[in-house]
Formats: C-alpha cells, structure tokens, sequence
C-alpha cells in the first residue's frame, strides 16, 4: 500500500477539506481519467482497491496512473480506551480530496473499456466520480 517514506511529524491535524481543487482538474498523463465530485478522505486502501479494479477489468493492456498519494496520518485511540491521555497511535493513511480532482488516469485502450473500468474504481470509493476523456 501507499504511504510516505518519511515524514517531519509523526501526527498530523485533522483539517477540513473547503472549496475546489487548484491544481489537478485536467488530464496530465492519459487519455481517460476518474474525477472527485466531492471532497473527501481516500484511504490508501480504498486507492490499492481502485488501482486493482482498473487493471484487472484492463486485463493489463495500457497504462495506469494513480496521481494522488496517502500523505495524511490518520490516528486512532484503541477501543474501550478512557478519554484523556494524548492522541492516538497513527493508523492509516489517506488523502484529502477536493471537488474536480483528477485522481486515476488510463491510455491505452477503448473507451467503452475504460469507462467500464472507470465505474468499477469509482465504486470502491468514498466519494461520487465521473468519467473525463480528453478531447481529439
């Protein structure tokens, strides 16, 4: 699974995800891709099983991009634990996704293929998705 290889801290904040995506609304890499409607975590298992979907229904013909990465600790206090004594152990990892953000990319096939796999990834995960294409 996906996470960083080194982090400055250990822990990190909880945030809130507000407004629209800057950066990453268009196609960068592939002739297709997968979009966020709406903002959420993704956890980097949620990604691993998107990523799996695609290339299984792809039945590894083309090419696949993943352009979000798990950077985010989320931590958790173990169960039937009393409130108080700090914050809890790191447990996953996740991303914070924004409105418009593309978040997997696919060249190399067909597009009813792709808008087939396209719908398989989007169904793994927690946020609502829709099938772009590029132009020409």
């Amino acid at each position: 699974m996906l996470q960083p290889a080194r982090t400055k801290f250990r822990k990190g904040f909880k945030g809130r995800i507000r407004g629209k995506v800057k950066g990453g609304a268009q196609l960068a890499f592939g002739r297709y891709g997968l979009k966020a409607l709406e903002p959420d975590r993704v956890t980097a298992r949620q990604i691993e099983a998107a990523r799996r979907a695609i290339t299984h229904h792809m039945k590894r013909v083309g090419r696949v991009w993943v352009t979000i990465f798990p950077d985010v600790p989320i931590s958790k206090k173990p169960t039937e634990i009393r409130m108080g004594k700090g914050k809890g152990m790191p447990e996953y990892w996740a991303v914070r996704v924004k409105p418009g953000r593309i978040m997997f990319e696919i060249d190399g096939i067909d597009e009813p293929t792709a808008r087939e796999a396209m719908r398989l990834a989007g169904a793994k995960l927690p946020v609502r998705t829709r099938f772009v294409a590029r132009l020409g």
